[in-house]
């Protein structure tokens, strides 16, 4: 194949980044051609191989694809943008039950378990992004079909829908108990006017989703939400700055005991409290279905601006979560709840202690308002492409995206009326769905497709296999536990 180039065209520079893009954005990835990377390098310091290192038998065609270099588009999200989109969709609801976990886990082994997870899941987004660019696929599910065909591909869209629509049924739990109190915990609003209509859980959600949540879903682009996405953080980090400093003061007054380092091994339901916080911890890190959204609509898309904002993106929930867990299991001790949010309707022992409640409490229920849309972005355009598989894209029919979104919605609030709890959504999800996203799938893609362009080091092959056989056995575990647990309660 040969072409004529015009003499008035640069020469592309040998480290440049250059993406063969269809003009019709996202083809699909069982028919799209391959995108050619110059000495570009991949994750710890692997080299992604270029098109002379590619199979022959891959062919293409630059007929139909302009060529773009470092990945420039016309329009899109910055890094922060970007940044603040993939942290909210990592920090949610995952974060109040954290202090929970510490409780079961020590301080210790809480802190090294938590920095682990950000790491390996920091890394399988990294694999994630590499291979999705390899197979020029625009969505979770097309790179999984891409590289393990179209059962699997069904598999992972069901994982992605089961997972986010349980994690916002898990937000609209902790609105009620938050706001109209729960068996144990007062609402904020007895609190404040005590008892009346506002005691009934139902209604409450009810207005919030309708007034607040519903025009924010409708919203078409993930990148509208990046403003209400940079606010929720904002509110996540406020929450923390609070919880950290309301310690602080009590540890210097001597008014918390010392908390345990270890996790406590006295008792067979100790230990099975062990084995359930390690899915709670790997669901607190998945933000991987919404990975592909973000890469589509960043500005001068290119694997090395995808894998900066991973980076920034796990340090900064590291840092969030660690804080949290360990500010919350200081204040409460053993007395912290899965929902550590639901501690805070009682006297901290310190000044403005009442206020202090009540900022923490409605602070982050509006933090909950602003994540709820990042979340649901990504269920609907899951659920559209396993239902509307032959349809036009969701963004082309807006008629097609309200009815889902008025469906979904309807669904989920459905759902938080029935489960109990965010600490059993949480183990169910965290068990099966979150470590599938988060850590099955990505090893599986990274491992089929290592010989096709974006070949693997000897690190991130054992690191792949690592990740697999770790979310494997914590996969068994939970969902053993969880069948342990509804036998326990029957009987």
């Amino acid at each position: 194949m040969s072409h004529k180039i015009d003499g008035s065209h640069s020469s592309v520079p040998r480290s440049s980044y250059v993406e063969l893009q269809n003009q019709n954005d996202y083809p699909n990835p069982s028919t799209s051609s391959e995108k050619v990377s110059f000495g570009e390098v991949g994750l710890l310091g692997s080299k992604v191989v270029g098109r002379d290192d590619v199979d022959d038998d891959f062919e293409i065609d630059i007929d139909n694809y302009p060529l773009i270099v470092g990945g420039v588009s016309s329009s899109g999200s910055g890094i922060a943008g970007a940044v603040f989109n993939l942290t909210t969709t990592i920090i949610g609801a995952g974060i109040m039950a954290l202090p929970a976990t510490m409780k079961v886990l020590g301080v210790g082994l809480g802190i090294v378990l938590i920095i682990l997870m950000g790491i390996l899941s920091e890394i399988s987004v990294e694999l994630l992004v590499r291979f999705s660019v390899l197979s020029k696929a625009s969505s979770y599910g097309e790179v999984v079909e891409y590289a393990m065909g179209r059962p699997a591909k069904i598999l992972s869209e069901i994982c992605i829908v089961v997972n986010n629509a349980g994690v916002l049924v898990v937000y609209l739990i902790i609105m009620g108990d938050v706001m109209s109190g729960s068996v144990h915990h007062m609402g904020v609003f007895d609190q404040l006017m005590g008892n009346g209509l506002w005691d009934q859980r139902k209604l409450v959600v009810l207005i919030v989703m309708v007034v607040f949540l519903a025009p924010l879903c409708s919203l078409d682009k993930i990148d509208s939400l990046s403003l209400t996405s940079a606010a929720s953080v904002v509110l996540a980090v406020l929450f923390v700055v609070i919880a950290f400093v309301v310690a602080f003061i009590k540890l210097v007054e001597g008014e918390i005991d010392t908390p345990r380092m270890g996790p406590d091994l006295s008792s067979k339901s100790a230990i099975l409290d062990l084995l359930v916080v390690i899915p709670i911890m790997s669901n607190a890190f998945v933000c991987h279905f919404n990975v592909q959204p973000i890469y589509n609509e960043l500005e001068g898309r290119s694997l090395q601006k995808m894998s900066q904002i991973g980076r920034i993106t796990a340090v900064l929930c590291i840092l969030v979560y660690s804080s949290t867990a360990i500010a919350g299991y200081l204040l409460f001790g053993k007395d912290t709840e899965s929902d550590v949010l639901t501690n805070f309707d009682r006297d901290l022992g310190i000044r403005f202690s009442s206020a202090i409640n009540y900022i923490v409490r409605v602070g982050y229920i509006l933090h909950l308002i602003l994540v709820f849309p990042v979340i649901h972005f990504s269920l609907r355009q899951t659920v559209d492409a396993l239902v509307f598989e032959k349809s036009p894209p969701l963004s082309e029919s807006r008629k097609r995206s309200v009815c889902l979104t008025v469906v979904l919605l309807v669904i989920i609030f459905i759902g938080s009326t029935m489960i109990p709890n965010i600490w059993t959504a949480f183990k169910l999800t965290g068990a099966t769905t979150a470590v599938s996203l988060g850590f099955i799938f990505p090893s599986l893609i990274a491992l089929r497709l290592s010989h096709q362009g974006g070949g693997l080091s000897h690190l991130e092959w054992f690191l792949s296999w690592l990740m697999l056989v770790l979310a494997v056995i914590v996969s068994i575990v939970g969902v053993i536990d969880n069948v342990y647990s509804i036998k326990n309660k029957s009987e």
